[in-house]
């Protein structure tokens, strides 16, 4: 199982690439990385655009597309997956309390039999998502603009297995400012990162 993170945004609204801010001291990259990892991906791949940064226990791709939106960085990650991987679960950077736990849920719905699926929140369909090597394809067609798998998701949801991981993390993510003084503050507190 691959993990995938999607960290390639300039964070417009926010004012700075939220891959590099820190949230309780670690950097958004840096916790999404050890989130995937510590959830049992390997390898895991990161996609970077606005800013380039060593990113420890990860390999790092470069999206030169990453002005357009979420898809070319899918896109790049999908191009970037190794040959041995037989499916990918794709998180992003800016959801902080996407958990451990949350990511073990997806990769033991793949063992049971999943070849695709997604976490839900409140039965909404959110991240991590998880695609099976035989399903990257139609995902890479499919990730155009600013949306990732959402349009996969849609067009073959009679193929997904819907995970719920209301009661162990949250796809909250940080657009603003304010995102980040309140997810700060709840990460302060040492919730909800079980794991």
């Amino acid at each position: 199982m691959a993990g995938l993170l999607l960290a390639a945004g300039s964070g417009r609204r926010l004012g700075r690439p939220k891959a590099l801010v820190e949230v309780g001291g670690e950097r958004l990259v840096d916790r999404g990385v050890r989130t995937l990892t510590a959830g049992g991906c390997a390898p895991v791949m990161v996609v970077l655009g606005a800013a380039e940064t060593a990113v420890r226990g990860a390999h790092t791709v470069h999206n030169p597309d990453w002005r357009t939106g979420m898809g070319s960085s899918v896109r790049a990650g999908i191009d970037a997956l190794p040959d041995a991987a037989d499916a990918v679960l794709i998180a992003l950077a800016d959801q902080p309390l996407v958990t451990p736990e949350a990511v073990r849920r997806l990769v033991r719905a793949h063992e049971q039999g999943a070849r695709a699926a997604v976490a839900t929140y409140q039965g909404n369909q959110r991240n991590p998502v998880l695609l099976g090597r035989e399903h990257w394809s139609a995902a890479y067609a499919m990730a155009v603009h600013d949306v990732g798998a959402r349009p996969f998701l849609r067009a073959y949801s009679h193929l997904v297995t819907a995970v719920s991981c209301d009661d162990i993390a949250s796809p909250e993510d940080i657009d603003t400012v304010e995102d980040l003084e309140r997810l700060s503050v709840v990460l302060d507190r040492g919730s909800p990162d079980r794991g």
